[in-house]
């Protein structure tokens, strides 16, 4: 009777099986990770932690502890384990129903890939005929492979490589003998044997696995009594990225997600950043301290909060909630001396805070323009109860708080635009916002140089004289009149644009965009990735009133740095699938060394476009480049800027360093480098864009919500020192690069204080460099009627 219902059962439920040559194809849920472009890990999205590894990977030792836990006999059975089976039918007589398993390795592969846990008589009959069918059609081998990626070992663990990073922070074949045992009894009951939930009931699980492996000949005494003294040494580890850089994660996963959609979390695809992991690190490092540096110069606010004269209990409780943000660490004041305090930490450890530790000097904010007076006494700062940050120092602990200032820090390579570091904010945690991308905000006087270097294709040159006086503008898109000033409300007079602009004067930059009018400058601006429509149709166009974020800005100075070459910022290097094929690799338009000599109608003529494909060696092989040559083809950057005005305008930039604003950087004691710094009304925004040939930076600092940074901070102050100190170490490998003259170029003694050629005898004389067509006449010929080219470059009058 029982031999005819089961033949039944095995002729009604045989054509409903799936094709167990699907386990041949099957995708394993595998999460999103996200890359340096030196391989290190950023970031990893997906329910299901997982990393397939092959049968030929897996430790032979941890495959016998997996069979003496599970099935003894697997390979000598055929899918299926009678004594198993008996057990489960002698349960369904007694009970009715299926009370435990029985199951063989090769059913559990089939109950995970095929079945629900439902405990049926069905279901079970459904794993049998399944399990028989896989063992006729899949090796031993490749059974166990499909089971060690397939099973869930808990705490987000599936498949054995997981369930190692999880529970011990290693590499499957790391582990000890005694951890894959513990590994091993997982899969039975992942939530009654983890042995960070229960690790007493793991322990003698684990125990029990070795027990069996003695006795099954697995290992000897001596190995079996080592490891059972092993005490357990799980502890949960969590997603580590190698890398700290979740604004990038998240840009990443966004791409991701647009090309695949949902997918992307489960089909293991790897994407690779351009990202370099050293400077992230140090763009992440030195937008923290400016950030800091900046609020201590305002201030201490205070406490948090109080948390009452509790208990250390309470308060540690209390603390274990509270994040850490920045590197800044919660902690409660337990007690107060005369000019010391005794704060508590989470974890229970006391620390004394000593009035050199950050106390003498926490003066209390009063606004962003004032301080209060120096504390005497610990009592001034806080009392018992309070809660407070402190951040690590050479000696321990300093006090510190969470500043309200944000910053920002984009990095990227000029010849092709690729990011090579890029900071949103203090504290991706604090907030996720990213400023580098979705901040837009007024740049200043860093927007000064696209306009100076369109009116250098406009007939000015660096020696034209501009006046730096009082101007009164009618016009109602700026609601009437308009009385523009410089920073410190002086003028200074008639002067060479070169010197306006390293000394950044608002009044000289209005009359030049007024000379060359809003429509030139729009289409000179729009040459640098500027949304010609979007800027301003007024004279405010020239302090930077136009709003911009980071990128914009970076992608705008990177044509400043490479030569006069348009190129699109990037992030996503290329995209595998789980098995490394590559499914999307970039190809940015990269600079081409080799067309320098072209001019812009050849560089944009039919017969040779700019978009012309060359290999990477031909695209990066020139001076100013570290990139290794190899034989993908990229298209060629199209050139926006003739190189004389390119080479110009970076001349003048350089000055910004050299003598102007931005002179902090000359610390760096390179030559090489050139930049703008950029400070708005209030002020409200600090910035400084600036580069080499290898690099271009942009920083800024402010608010979110647009308050005043204070009347001493500016863009030099606030922003610059962030530059300076990324660029100390992105430029450390990195030789000078001299500049590259290029033909058309004369250099001319001229009168600083007309623009025109010197006399020869002129002991006041100084150098400057022009387009040979455009060299200034000398004071004589423009007095005996000779050709005068810049006489009226300037419609209006010098005040």
């Amino acid at each position: 009777m029982t031999g005819v219902t089961f033949a039944g059962l095995y002729l009604y439920l045989a054509p409903k099986l799936p094709d167990v040559q699907m386990l041949r194809e099957v995708k394993l849920q595998t999460p999103l990770r996200i890359y340096s472009s030196d391989n290190k890990l950023i970031g990893e999205f997906g329910e299901q932690r997982r990393t397939p590894i092959s049968y030929e990977k897996i430790p032979p030792l941890y495959v016998k502890a997996l069979l003496s836990a599970e099935d003894a006999q697997f390979y000598d059975h055929n899918g299926v384990s009678i004594r198993g089976l008996l057990r489960a039918a002698s349960q369904l007589l007694q009970t009715g129903s299926i009370q435990s398993g029985g199951s063989t390795i090769t059913m559990q592969v089939a109950r995970n890939f095929f079945l629900t846990f439902k405990q049926t008589f069905a279901r079970k009959f459904n794993e049998i005929l399944l399990a028989l069918q896989i063992e006729r059609e899949l090796s031993k081998a490749e059974i166990l492979e499909l089971y060690s990626n397939k099973i869930y070992f808990g705490n987000r663990a599936y498949g054995i490589q997981a369930a190692a990073n999880v529970y011990y922070g290693k590499d499957i074949n790391d582990l000890s003998l005694a951890q894959w045992a513990m590994i091993a009894g997982l899969p039975k009951a992942p939530s009654a044997y983890n042995p960070l939930a229960n690790p007493q009931r793991a322990l003698i699980r684990r125990d029990w696995i070795l027990g069996r492996m003695l006795e099954l000949g697995h290992i000897d005494q001596t190995t079996h009594d080592q490891a059972v003294k092993e005490p357990v040494s799980a502890e949960y580890h969590g997603l580590s990225p190698e890398l700290y850089a979740p604004h990038v994660a998240e840009m990443a996963r966004q791409h991701a997600v647009t090309l695949y959609g949902k997918q992307a979390y489960s089909d293991g695809y790897s994407v690779y950043t351009t990202v370099n992991a050293h400077l992230q690190e140090v763009a992440q490092a030195v937008l923290v301290e400016g950030v800091l540096t900046y609020d201590q110069r305002h201030g201490y606010r205070g406490p948090e909060a109080n948390l009452g004269l509790e208990d250390p209990d309470t308060w540690i409780e209390q603390l274990a909630d509270i994040s850490t943000y920045g590197g800044l660490k919660p902690a409660v004041v337990s007690s107060t001396d005369e000019q010391s305090a005794e704060i508590l930490f989470a974890d229970g450890s006391l620390y004394t805070l000593q009035w050199e530790d950050g106390l003498s000097s926490a003066r209390p904010y009063i606004d962003e323009n004032y301080r209060g007076k120096r504390p005497q006494t610990t009592a001034d700062i806080f009392s018992p109860g309070d809660l407070i940050r402190v951040r690590p120092s050479d000696n321990g602990w300093q006090l510190a708080q969470l500043p309200e200032a944000e910053a920002a820090l984009i990095s990227l390579n000029p010849n092709n635009g690729a990011i090579v570091s890029l900071v949103g904010g203090f504290d991706f945690n604090k907030s996720n916002f990213n400023r580098v991308t979705l901040s837009t905000r007024q740049p200043g006087s860093s927007f000064k140089p696209f306009i100076y270097t369109t009116a250098l294709d406009n007939g000015f040159t660096p020696a034209t004289i501009i006046n730096d006086a009082p101007i009164v503008i009618e016009d109602a898109s700026l609601e009437g009149t308009w009385r523009p000033v410089n920073d410190g409300g002086s003028f200074l007079g008639p002067m060479r644009m070169r010197t306006a602009l390293y000394r950044s004067r608002n009044l000289v930059s209005i009359r030049i965009l007024r000379s060359i009018g809003i429509q030139t400058a729009h289409r000179g601006i729009a040459r640098f990735g500027f949304d010609a429509e979007a800027l301003p149709y007024d004279l405010s166009l020239a302090l930077g009133s136009h709003d911009v974020t980071p990128l914009q800005l970076a992608e705008g100075y990177a044509t400043l740095a490479n030569g006069g070459f348009k190129v699109s910022p990037y992030l996503i290097e290329r995209i595998e699938d789980v098995d490394g094929a590559v499914l999307f690799e970039a190809a940015p338009a990269t600079v081409c060394r080799q067309c320098e000599g072209q001019s812009l109608a050849e560089q944009d003529s039919p017969q040779e476009p700019a978009s012309e494909a060359q290999t990477l060696e031909e695209l990066l092989g020139g001076e100013g480049s570290d990139q290794e040559p190899s034989e993908r083809t990229l298209p060629r950057a199209p050139r926006v800027l003739s190189a004389e005005t390119a080479f110009i305008a970076d001349s003048m930039l350089r000055d910004v360093i050299a003598r102007g604003t931005g002179r902090r950087a000359r610390v760096l004691e390179r030559g090489d480098i050139a930049g703008k710094t950029g400070t708005t009304n209030g002020p409200r925004d600090s910035w400084f864009a600036g580069y080499n040939p290898d690099i271009t930076t942009i920083t800024w600092l402010g608010f979110d919500n647009n308050t005043n940074l204070g009347n001493n901070e500016y863009g030099g102050t606030a922003a610059l020192p962030i530059w300076i100190n990324y660029m100390r170490e992105a430029l450390q490998d990195h030789p000078e690069v001299p500049p590259r003259r290029p033909d058309g170029i004369v250099t001319v003694r001229i009168d600083p204080e007309t623009g025109k050629r010197a006399a020869a005898n002129d002991p006041d004389a100084i150098f400057e460099i022009f387009r040979a067509s455009e060299v200034p006449a000398t004071k004589d010929t423009e007095s005996a009627g000779g050709d005068n080219t810049n006489a009226d470059i300037l419609p209006e009058e010098l005040f």
